[in-house]
């Protein structure tokens, strides 16, 4: 079974950076992590989980929410499994956890399951 398991959360000021990492392993049966794209969610507290953005396979493909866009990127390390979120010009309305999945998913996260993900707090 495939895990993910997200990292480099923290407490940041109103326009830091922060880079989050996804680890992902445990692919089996000739599946391997380039045969995914991947997506970033976040949920803030009280609140749905909301699309940060998504990377092709490749990587050539990228797409954000328009709350992140011009302020965030995503990339991916095919040989190494890991997928990147680096956050620029954070902003408070960015603080809630964030997680890692597998595939193009813009919504409907409804009973899928998460890893634990990573904590982002943008406060003064």
């Amino acid at each position: 079974q495939v895990q993910l398991v997200e990292s480099g959360g923290d407490l940041v000021h109103p326009g830091g950076s922060l880079n989050l990492s996804c680890a992902a392993s445990g692919f089996t049966h000739g599946t391997i992590f380039r045969s995914y794209p991947m997506t970033w969610v976040r949920q803030a507290p009280g609140r749905d989980f909301e699309w940060v953005g998504s990377i092709g396979r490749t990587g050539a493909t990228v797409e954000f929410a328009r709350s992140v866009e011009g302020r965030f990127t995503i990339s991916r390390d095919n040989t190494n499994n890991m997928l990147y979120l680096q956050m620029n010009n954070l902003k408070s309305e960015d603080t809630a956890r964030y997680y890692c999945i597998k595939g193009w998913i813009m919504s409907d996260y409804a009973g899928r399951q998460f890893g634990q993900g990573t904590q982002v707090t943008v406060s003064s």
